[in-house]
């Protein structure tokens, strides 16, 4: 590396809505030493009904804004993204592009291969080979996600299941995988009368919540159909839903028959708040990453009831920081009325999860990990493009 000199770092991002992708994208721009490391941040915008989680917790975090670089496949706006993003890779001259997300990652390393960008990495915070798509477009998301692994230094996914579900599908080989779990950490937590009263809910009776977004992969009709029957059980159980999205408006529909017992928060900054209020956090989902709510609930002392989908079984150790079901309504309702009912064993879940959450999941861990993966390539810094008298072109 040339005394004096930064390594550019090039993050491209889909959108920056509430999520995973969004939060570790956060966490390292913020993490990565400013000594070493030149980073810009490029993503589209937020779709109508989400948050920018930007607005809510990216504080300190520039963006660099391309509209045309956004969720759905539109093949014009998505050919001017592709030219958005090589004009911006001509002009930053980045030695490493790091794209986050499917869509980012397609068109990112495409204009990456265009410019010949010299170091390409993509993050698998999940994949899409099931639960988003019919068999057809999963097969062509297949044949893209392999054509675009061909273009790509290193592949990093959040967790081991999700790497091995990608090579199962031909995506990548082996050896161009790292297994790099988020990091992150959660605010201060307000005391359980204080959380309750300033989200509007009752001290009395337990809490189970969901944090994320409500659509279809999330299976937010799961969450309302466990609620109905843990609910015949224990009629005191309130449940409470901290986020948004395609299916808020079903999910407000189905809230009203709950007769106040049933609450949509909607999006919150104050996610700690919402972790201190409640006894348990579920995830109802047919296909997952590895979920940051999941981690957040363990830092907060929070046992969890999810579905064994995705790396969640990496995060949630079943029988000891929660409980796994199948994508199975009544396997589900099983393990949280099982939970309500017992608070020795919720308690002594949850503080088995903070234990464990605490020390896997820390932001400093997701930094020296990133930082260990790039290392490689800014030891040869000075032969790459753009560098020691090169251009990127």
């Amino acid at each position: 590396m040339v005394a004096g000199d930064r390594i550019r770092v090039m993050r491209v991002i889909t959108r920056m809505n509430v999520g995973g992708p969004a939060l570790q994208a956060v966490e390292l721009m913020r993490g990565l030493d400013p000594g070493l490391f030149d980073q810009r941040l490029y993503t589209g915008t937020v779709e109508p009904g989400e948050a920018d989680h930007l607005d809510l917790r990216g504080a300190g975090v520039v963006p660099h804004r391309i509209p045309a670089l956004g969720r759905t496949v539109r093949p014009g706006d998505d050919a001017r993204a592709v030219a958005a993003l090589v004009g911006e890779m001509r002009r930053f001259r980045p030695h490493i592009v790091h794209t986050h997300t499917a869509k980012a990652g397609l068109l990112g390393r495409t204009a990456a291969a265009v410019t010949r960008v010299p170091a390409r990495v993509h993050t698998y915070h999940g994949h899409l080979l099931h639960g988003y798509f019919s068999p057809a477009k999963t097969r062509l998301v297949v044949t893209a996600e392999r054509a675009a692994a061909t273009m790509t230094d290193r592949l990093i996914a959040v967790g081991g299941q999700v790497r091995d579900e990608l090579i199962a599908a031909g995506v990548g080989r082996p050896g161009q995988y790292a297994v790099v779990p988020p990091g992150t950490t959660l605010g201060p937590l307000p005391g359980r009368a204080d959380a309750r009263c300033a989200l509007g809910i009752p001290a009395d009776g337990p809490l189970v919540a969901y944090v994320g977004r409500l659509t279809r992969v999330k299976r937010p009709d799961r969450l309302v159909a466990v609620a109905r029957q843990v609910r015949r059980l224990h009629p005191e159980v309130r449940f409470a839903v901290a986020g948004g999205g395609d299916a808020t408006p079903a999910t407000e529909a189905a809230a009203r028959t709950f007769g106040g017992m049933f609450t949509l928060l909607g999006w919150r900054a104050d996610v700690e708040t919402v972790y201190a209020a409640a006894d348990l956090v579920l995830l109802t989902s047919d296909n997952e990453g590895m979920p940051v709510s999941l981690i957040e609930a363990g830092l907060a002392g929070l046992p969890c009831v999810a579905t064994r989908v995705g790396s969640v079984a990496e995060v949630v150790r079943h029988g000891e920081t929660g409980l796994l079901a199948r994508c199975d309504t009544h396997e589900l309702t099983r393990h949280v009325v099982r939970l309500v009912e017992d608070e020795p064993l919720r308690r002594k879940m949850g503080d088995e999860a903070r234990a464990w959450t605490t020390t896997r999941f820390g932001p400093e861990r997701l930094v020296s990990d990133i930082e260990e993966i790039y290392a490689p390539f800014t030891e040869t810094w000075g032969r790459w493009p753009g560098t020691a008298g090169g251009s990127v072109r």
